[in-house]
């Protein structure tokens, strides 16, 4: 009996953190945004997609119209969050 190989899987990757302003602050007389992350856009095998924290509810987030708007950041390396 022989084994059938399988393809190796490609790696999930992440893309982007997914976030939303939540507030804002004054930092040295400058009005800076208060973002929370709300999610992760992932590239795997079969393209893109997307996690949303089950938690996130977009109804309470303060907006002038009926949209939010999510905002993508690319993700800091490891390196640089120590």
């Amino acid at each position: 009996m022989t084994r059938k190989s399988t393809p190796a899987k490609k790696k999930t990757t992440r893309v982007y953190d997914v976030a939303v302003k939540v507030g804002s602050y004054e930092k040295d007389g400058e009005t800076k945004g208060r973002y929370e992350n709300v999610g992760v856009v992932l590239e795997g095998e079969n393209g893109m997609f997307m996690l949303m924290k089950r938690t996130f509810n977009p109804a309470g987030v303060d907006t002038d119209g009926d949209r939010i708007i999510l905002s993508f950041f690319e993700p800091e390396s490891e390196d640089s969050k120590s």
